[in-house]
């Protein structure tokens, strides 16, 4: 893994503790705000255009990580704003998000590991 890599997954993870701080009030609060909404929104494409910046080597490590899909999710928030299902986002936020956050906390963990071999 590469330093850029360690970067990177570190931002992913501060994206991700961002999103949690954004809907830990829960559902109903989340519907009710706009601006809740819109931070969530940004914290997944900025999580999603760092996914992108990872090198293929290291996304290889997590073959069960669906990177595509996350790409072309990435392109859906900033191309196609006006399609976006606040539904759909919230259960983004539910069952992907902490999946990836763990998946993250491994890689990182796997980096420092390496980082201190002598």
């Amino acid at each position: 893994m590469n330093k850029d890599d360690t970067v990177y997954l570190r931002h992913i993870l501060e994206c991700i503790c961002r999103i949690e701080e954004d809907i830990v009030a829960g559902r109903e609060r989340f519907m009710a705000s706009h601006t809740l909404q819109d931070a969530v929104l940004r914290n997944l494409q900025v999580m999603a255009e760092s996914t992108q910046r990872l090198s293929e080597t290291v996304k290889a490590t997590q073959p069960d990580v669906e990177w595509h899909k996350i790409a072309a999710f990435r392109n859906i928030l900033v191309h196609d704003y006006l399609g976006i299902d606040v539904e759909t986002v919230w259960d983004i936020t539910q069952r992907d998000v902490s999946e990836l956050k763990q998946t993250v906390e491994v890689m990182l963990d796997a980096s420092q590991r390496r980082d201190n071999e002598p």
